[in-house]
């Protein structure tokens, strides 16, 4: 889609004209003209096949004949009283020939303010089943082409008779068409189809409408890339809103048994199945051909351009089905087979981890020879920073720590699904529960970080989730591995297709798409990978962080011993880490104190560079380079230092500053452990970060570290799971009620209230 140099888009009658089907959707127009224009301006060369005309005449002429009968009745009457208002029929011909001129000034308006210069081509059939006529027409759309102009295009409506009802596209070796016209047996041009012969045959494709015509003019002008915009998505395989209708998102030449047309659109003269054998027919031609939806007004400003850089938008028709299923038919397995996982005995889940955990063992030179590989291309291409290349690489040792990690999860795994939270009885022989159950399908995106496979896929099989993951290009061989492992595990079970490995080109955002199969998406990589994730995911929740922005707090009590030594760990045992330490918060008093100095010779020992915040600048006469902002996460070898006067001024800094992932205090102000007038205390209740911390490092925040025996990752949101987040915040619930023919009517108004007050005694003397 990105190489396309030359393309034709289509704009089918309901993209251009208004929903009463008289006159037209400026709007729409204006934000298609606008990608049209940025497109040529990229140095494309763009053809539009435009409706509209009609619509734009009907509106004209509605006008003159209202404006005509008011005069007539106001002479015969005397007065501006309308008796006979009623309209005739008016006739298409007639509206196409008055409204032609309107639509085109309106285009040339248009495109004017982006500085392209537009033509206008109206074309009939005989303009391609006439050799003469057909050669001209082509070597004019080549000049325009040339001179770096828009051809706009349109069938000469005004003398064209009516559509024959109900009258399909067809490809027809010999005949007649709408027009009249003998259609004859043309030899395609050499080229056009792609990998056949010369000598091949092509049927002539009749001109009746503008699906038609657009398939005729892209293989004709050699296009790249057809884009036929309509009111719907794309293709469905059943009519759009009818049960278990699904978008094809692309469909191949021998898919078309499998289609269940619907009625034709609102407006124009094609339906569905003409714009599917026009678009075959101009993909038989070697012009690839997209499907999609002009006039819904979320995608429309951008709907031209996504297609063209290559996002999965409407339908795209290809003549190469790929050997493996979609994302989507994967998502299904995954789903129906995760179903099956959840149905399991939790001593069963458990099994199926730990011999997980085996395998990782036993076939640790396979894994560490994949990772080779990953590590030869990372190096050999340059691309990876160093924090990066550290989280690419796997070792014996972290092969051994994955495998423990993968043991307490099964241990802990016990239990987990099916859990009653509470039990309440609501009346005699009627009692209510509250279970735990999977959140149904997770999709987990990860960067370079292998490790991150076998760690949430067990956590996934532990909680009866199905999982698909997608996992970064730079550890592409390791992550093959450990997927076939995890489902040689999940295959002692028969639930081998729960997890799923998504190893097709797909983009994030077309997996945030599949908002009717994924119920949670979990982000794993860089702030900028969580920020685009949670951008596109309009549909789906995501459990994540953007940012790790981290605060160390020395109060004007710290012990040096503990500050330098948590200061130290804080930010230097995993700088690329998103529970690292990224601003350094220290005292007013504290910068005439010892600490000071040694706090800032341990950070220059670490090779740590500092930024200067505002008023830490300010007290120095020769500061460091000043912090471009206060909200920043490095990621590296580099922090900010700041100064407050107190810790109320601290919890304000990282109330304006953080980003409620991890902050911690360093003070000895306490006299005895939870006293709320202390100032640990006070710190660790006013601050509402999803993790804070007295007198230890910000790296405890882990899920290791926590005891969950793993992570899927630290979540900042205020609903749902906070902090690392293990098994439990893959879980959610659902009430189960069992009674004996129970229904409302059995009790008054009165009288449920007053067994529901007696079952919540009940069921909090009962609660397991």
């Amino acid at each position: 889609m990105r190489q396309a140099k030359r393309i034709v888009v289509k704009l089918g009658s309901a993209v251009v004209t208004r929903g009463d089907e008289c006159g037209l959707a400026l709007g729409r127009l204006a934000s298609i003209v606008e990608q049209v224009a940025m497109l040529q301006n990229q140095g494309r060369e763009m053809v539009i096949v435009t409706s509209g005309a009609v619509a734009f005449g009907k509106q004209r002429l509605r006008h003159e004949i209202l404006l005509s009968q008011s005069v007539r009745q106001a002479l015969h009457s005397g007065h501006n009283q309308l008796k006979d208002m009623s309209l005739s029929v008016l006739e298409a011909r007639a509206c196409a020939a008055a409204g032609q001129s309107g639509l085109m000034a309106l285009y040339e308006a248009m495109f004017t303010q982006y500085s392209t210069c537009t033509a206008q081509v109206l074309v009939t059939n005989l303009d391609f089943h006439d050799d003469e006529k057909r050669q001209n027409l082509h070597s004019t759309l080549q000049e325009l082409l040339r001179m770096n102009i828009v051809p706009i295009i349109n069938t000469n409506d005004a003398v064209v008779p009516p559509p024959e009802p109900d009258s399909d596209l067809q490809g027809v070796n010999v005949g007649t068409d709408s027009m009249g016209a003998t259609l004859e047996v043309v030899r395609v041009a050499a080229g056009v189809l792609k990998g056949l012969a010369e000598s091949l045959v092509c049927t002539v494709i009749s001109i009746k409408d503008n699906d038609s015509l657009a398939a005729r003019l892209a293989v004709e002008m050699k296009a790249d890339l057809l884009i036929a915009l309509s009111d719907v998505e794309g293709l469905y395989n059943s009519p759009p809103g009818t049960d278990d209708a699904k978008l094809i998102d692309i469909f191949y030449p021998g898919d078309q048994q499998s289609i269940t047309y619907g009625t034709k659109s609102r407006v124009g003269i094609g339906g569905m199945e003409a714009k599917v054998k026009a678009a075959l027919w101009a993909l038989h031609g070697g012009t690839s051909v997209v499907i999609a939806n002009g006039t819904n007004p979320k995608v429309t400003g951008h709907v031209i351009t996504d297609i063209v850089e290559g996002k999965k938008v409407g339908t795209f028709f290809s003549e190469t089905k790929p050997a493996g299923p979609s994302v989507e038919e994967q998502t299904e397995k995954a789903r129906n087979c995760g179903r099956s996982l959840a149905s399991l005995q939790p001593d069963q889940r458990s099994e199926i981890i730990r011999h997980l955990a085996e395998l990782l063992t036993e076939r640790k030179e396979m894994i560490l020879t994949a990772n080779k590989m990953d590590m030869d291309v990372a190096y050999s291409t340059g691309r990876l920073a160093p924090a990066m290349l550290k989280r690419l690489s796997l070792s014996p040792a972290k092969l051994h720590s994955l495998a423990v990690g993968l043991h307490q999860i099964a241990e802990t795994a016990q239990g987990t699904v099916g859990r009653v939270l509470r039990r309440t009885r609501v009346a005699h022989n009627l009692e209510l529960e509250q279970i735990t159950i999977p959140i149904g399908v997770l999709l987990v995106i990860f960067e370079a970080r292998p490790d991150c496979l076998p760690q949430v896929s067990a956590l996934a099989i532990a909680t009866g989730n199905a999982l698909l993951l997608k996992g970064g290009k730079e550890a592409a061989n390791t992550n093959r591995v450990l997927h076939q492992l995890t489902q040689e595990a999940l295959s002692i079970h028969g639930v081998r297709e729960a997890v799923q490995m998504v190893s097709t080109r797909e983009e994030v955002e077309d997996l945030c798409r599949l908002d009717k199969m994924i119920d949670l998406i979990i982000p794993r990589g860089s702030s900028q990978l969580v920020r685009d994730i949670q951008r596109a995911a309009k549909g789906i929740p995501v459990l994540g962080h953007s940012e790790g922005i981290c605060h160390v707090y020395i109060d004007a009590d710290a012990s040096v011993d503990k500050a330098i030594k948590i200061g130290r760990d804080s930010k230097c045992d995993y700088p690329a880490a998103c529970n690292a330490m990224e601003t350094l918060l220290i005292h007013r008093d504290i910068l005439r104190a010892p600490l000071f100095d040694q706090m800032v010779d341990m950070l220059r020992t670490e090779r740590v560079k500092i930024h200067a915040g505002p008023r830490f600048a300010s007290y120095l006469t020769f500061s460091p380079s000043e912090a471009k902002s206060l909200r920043t996460e490095y990621g590296d070898l580099e922090c900010c230092v700041e100064v407050v006067d107190s810790m109320e001024e601290a919890v304000e800094h990282i109330h304006k500053y953080g980003s409620s992932h991890t902050d911690v205090i360093i003070t000895e102000n306490v006299i005895e452990i939870f006293l709320p007038e202390e100032t640990a205390e006070q710190f660790l209740q006013k601050l509402d970060s999803a993790c804070v911390f007295w007198n230890a490092s910000s790296r405890f925040a882990d899920g290791y570290r926590f005891g969950l025996g793993a992570e899927v990752g630290i979540s900042t949101a205020r609903i749902h799971a906070r902090g690392p987040v293990g098994l439990e915040g893959l879980l959610t619930t659902k009430w189960i009620l069992r009674g004996e023919g129970h229904t409302v009517a059995d009790f008054s108004e009165h009288g449920t209230r007053k067994y529901l007050h007696e079952s919540l005694a009940v069921g909090q003397r009962d609660n397991n």
